[in-house]
């Protein structure tokens, strides 16, 4: 029998959200590493002018010290994990080493993830005394305005601002949320052809929904609805997407997918009991997705269930949740809060045995072997990273400050030397030899 259009296209339509949905939730944790290249890389760039007609000159110059810096690339990795509280500090550290308008900047998106409203109003305060560049004022106060559910202002701060991408996205955002769909996509097209490079990806994700959608114009506005709400928390916007998901499930309370970027949208705002309550529904309508035990995971750990925690975690792993690594993280992490040193070590040993393991994955195994008292084991991790990142001052040190621990004199002294001729700044090193010397 020839199944009709109007059943057909609704049910192609879901299975795509959900299998958009599921690849955006691997996606989250995957791009990681790619997102916080190319995050570094844009931050570079902005000491010379952007391509583009127009385009001001970026403020990444006003960054005074090395210390800034680093402060800056741990807070955008924390972030890239949904960590805005770890970021936040980060950000912080940043802005007291002088990191100027960039640390600033990023602090105030960390204040906005976290619901931190006063503390955001206070750092555009700040940023407007120190010179920032009114289109990004002009971003951050629409930000604002839009977070704390007042689309009047944001609208009356559009309205009067100039011609710039900032001005255009924070439109787009408006739209969005108002449910002014043909705006909305006007206002991407423009941030994409606009001088920005940043938001533009950010325009071509929220994008991607409409396009989505477009190959089943006769599927249900809330396909369309789930969609944004996967984008808009791409792109870092959970506050707007929750709203929008709320909508969602009070129409159709057996939505898995929209259930769980509910949950993991609560969990990156600190909605922990809303997060833990969403996630368990999701589980409840399938309990087979690694997806959604590697959520609830950390949902039970933020707070501070740890056996929930580390049971879900270990659900995730059995069932193929990807990246693998991640998931050991969070289990290694979780598993030494409880006290339970063999899982810890267990899994620290895993990924330093990964094929695309890195010298913090062997970091992590040495100081674990070291606290259990299995020193030939830490000793012969270390002594495996110093061979394999031979021109890497860390791992040298590494290697050194691990001999020292281990009782093996001459390889420490050996190690610490190669660190120090690899980097004469490293103190640790410097100070560990004299003591042998």
């Amino acid at each position: 029998m020839k199944l009709r259009a109007r059943i057909v296209v609704p049910v192609l339509a879901a299975l795509v959200v959900a299998v958009f949905l599921m690849t955006f939730l691997r996606w989250q944790v995957v791009s990681t590493a790619d997102r916080l290249r190319r995050t570094i890389e844009r931050q570079a760039q902005t000491t010379a002018v952007p391509s583009g007609a127009n385009a001001p000159r970026g403020d990444a110059a006003a960054i005074e010290s090395d210390q800034a810096l680093l402060h800056l690339h741990k807070g955008d990795l924390l972030a890239l994990r949904g960590d805005w509280r770890g970021a936040e500090m980060e950000y912080q550290g940043a802005a007291h080493a002088q990191g100027g308008i960039p640390a600033l900047k990023k602090l105030a998106q960390a204040e906005l993830q976290l619901r931190e409203f006063d503390a955001a109003h206070a750092t555009l305060v700040t940023l407007e005394q120190q010179g920032a560049r009114s289109e990004d004022l002009l971003l951050l106060q629409v930000l604002l305005a839009l977070h704390t559910g007042d689309a009047q202002t944001a609208q009356r701060l559009l309205s009067q601002a100039a011609e710039s991408p900032q001005k255009h996205y924070g439109s787009a955002l408006l739209a969005i949320v108002q449910g002014n769909h043909d705006t909305a996509k006007t206002e991407l097209q423009t941030v994409e052809s606009g001088w920005e490079p940043g938001l533009r990806e950010y325009a071509r994700t929220l994008q991607g929904a409409y396009d989505e959608y477009a190959l089943f114009p006769q599927s249900k506005e809330i396909h369309l609805q789930t969609l944004l709400a996967r984008a808009l928390a791409q792109v870092d916007e959970c506050e707007l997407a929750l709203p929008i998901l709320g909508n969602v499930v009070n129409h159709r309370d057996d939505y898995r997918d929209a259930w769980t970027v509910k949950g993991f949208c609560e969990l990156t705002t600190q909605r922990l009991q809303s997060a833990l309550a969403s996630l368990e529904r999701a589980y409840t309508l399938d309990p087979e997705k690694p997806e959604t035990q590697y959520f609830l995971g950390r949902a039970y750990a933020a707070l501070k269930d740890g056996k929930n925690a580390i049971t879900f975690f270990e659900y995730a792993l059995k069932n193929g949740f990807t990246p693998e690594k991640e998931v050991r993280r969070a289990l290694a992490a979780e598993a030494q809060e409880t006290n339970d040193s063999a899982l810890a070590l267990e899994q620290e040993q895993a990924m330093r045995q990964a094929s695309d393991a890195e010298l913090v994955d062997f970091e992590g195994f040495v100081s674990l072997a070291l606290a259990a008292g299995k020193n030939d084991d830490a000793f012969a991790a270390a002594q495996q990273a110093a061979k394999k990142w031979q021109d890497n001052a860390e791992a040298q040190e590494l290697y050194g400050l691990t001999a020292q621990a281990t009782n093996h004199k001459d390889e420490a002294i050996a190690a610490l030397r190669h660190a120090l001729e690899l980097d004469p700044t490293r103190q640790r090193s410097a100070d560990a030899l004299k003591k042998m010397l």
